[in-house]
């Protein structure tokens, strides 16, 4: 199934974000009611400590997602790194399991690697490290 090559208007997220909401929705779960996008926790970007999810679930629960562009989370230091380590951390805390996913792993076979994030298994370079 050939990916998608633009995100649409109005999708509030990047390219990989939106072949994850999409591949999600392939899987049969629907938005606002199994799974929602950007989600905010413990006060989300206003607040010190506080997340925003990518994908946070009701169904499966205790899950969320978080899709790592090389950018934003791989190439802007160990400072970056260490906030997406410590996020996993807070949300174990609360019970809730999150599973990154790589964006050129999402870009290369997004049935895949979301396939796998749904059922707990975690193939990026966070899990690696």
């Amino acid at each position: 199934m050939p990916n998608p090559a633009t995100v649409p208007a109005g999708f509030p997220g990047s390219l990989p974000e939106y072949l994850t909401f999409i591949t999600l929705e392939q899987f049969g779960l629907k938005s606002e009611s199994d799974f929602f996008f950007q989600s905010s926790f413990q006060g989300g970007r206003t607040a010190r400590g506080g997340l925003i999810i990518d994908f946070s679930f009701v169904n499966p629960p205790n899950l969320a997602i978080n899709v790592q562009g090389e950018y934003f989370h791989y190439l802007q230091g160990q400072s970056v790194i260490a906030r997406d380590v410590i996020a996993r951390e807070q949300l174990a805390v609360e019970g809730i399991k999150l599973i990154f996913i790589d964006a050129l792993d999402v870009e290369r076979d997004r049935r895949f690697y979301v396939s796998e994030a749904l059922k707990g298994n975690d193939h990026s370079f966070l899990s690696r490290a």
